[in-house]
């Protein structure tokens, strides 16, 4: 994640002729990290002691996040991006384990991944793959107040941008996966790996969030300064 903020920093912001950071590439490796972080994220919800503060605690940050994008005006503002996205499945999943209808297995998890797959293309106007695909009807797009949801009004922009819909799913598939794995046993292989780099990254997510992008944004206003 920081090294692809440094990059984007370096071509959208900077400057720089960084010619190979671009689609394909460019979106097959931001899924590859957001797609991670929230599978992962969602498998975690089965080790939480409280999914309700932790949501509250994403949901504060989301905003804040908001505020300050808002202001310093480097790039678009972030509304709706993913810290948002994990403050509302956090939510979602803690109101699902009160109810008791958390899914739960491998069963689960793989049929959760197939929805989200499917409806990947929900902002974008089109649900479905191939040759099933169902654009949907543009008036589904023509409010402002459902961009939260997935589907983003027509003048609604953001620089980072994970909706409810279609990343719900995914996170629950991880969900599954966590809460299947805390009743039968969590995989030897989880607890006799030791890298203690990247125990300090776990420990400590939400603080290298926050700080990584300023301290990018100081190096890069230094890169702009000598070029």
């Amino acid at each position: 994640m920081v090294a692809f903020h440094f990059c984007y920093d370096l071509k959208f912001i900077v400057g720089l002729n960084v010619g190979w950071f671009a689609p394909p590439l460019q979106d097959i490796w931001r899924a590859s990290i957001s797609w991670t972080f929230l599978f992962i994220a969602g498998i975690m919800c089965s080790l939480s002691r409280s999914n309700l503060k932790r949501s509250i605690r994403y949901g504060a940050l989301a905003l804040a996040i908001y505020v300050v994008t808002l202001i310093a005006a480097v790039d678009y503002p972030i509304s709706f991006g993913i810290i948002y996205c994990m403050a509302a499945c956090t939510f979602v999943s803690w109101l699902l384990a009160v109810l008791d209808i958390r899914p739960k297995g491998p069963v689960a998890c793989a049929a959760l991944f197939a929805c989200f797959l499917l409806l990947l293309g929900l902002p974008n106007g089109y649900v479905g793959m191939g040759p099933l695909t169902v654009t949907l009807p543009p008036q589904w797009y023509s409010t402002p107040w459902l961009s939260w949801l997935g589907l983003p009004g027509p003048n609604f922009i953001s620089g980072d941008y994970y909706p409810l819909l279609p990343y719900l799913l995914l996170f629950l598939s991880g969900s599954a996966l966590g809460w299947w794995w805390k009743d039968v046993g969590f995989p030897k292989a989880c607890s006799s790996i030791r890298c203690a780099p990247l125990e300090f990254v776990g420990r400590h997510p939400l603080e290298i969030y926050v700080a990584h992008q300023p301290i990018l944004l100081g190096l890069c206003a230094l890169i702009a300064r000598i070029m």
